[in-house]
């Protein structure tokens, strides 16, 4: 399967209705394995900032894909912290 890169709430949304689709369920079946209703898939699809990290990954599991975090470049020294100089050992 693809990665989908993440970068706002509304690319968020579409993926998890995509998702859900690819493994051919209604928002109701959904709503069945999670133990909640079809409004409450709808609202999570819509706006899944308003979901909770547990219940976020329980979507996640039952649509049968998992998230990874990767680092999509070096991070930045914390501020405060010199940057080691490559041209010599002194900070």
């Amino acid at each position: 399967m693809d990665d989908y890169p993440i970068q706002s709430p509304g690319q968020l949304a579409s993926h998890l209705r995509a998702l859900r689709k690819v493994r051919g369920l209604s928002q109701a079946q959904l709503g069945a394995l999670l133990g909640v209703g079809q409004t409450r898939v709808a609202r999570i699809e819509r706006d899944p900032t308003a979901v909770s990290v547990a219940q976020f990954l329980s979507v996640l599991d039952a649509l049968a894909v998992q998230m990874v975090l990767r680092p999509t470049s070096a991070p930045p020294a914390p501020k405060g912290i010199a940057k080691r100089r490559p041209a010599d050992d002194r900070w």
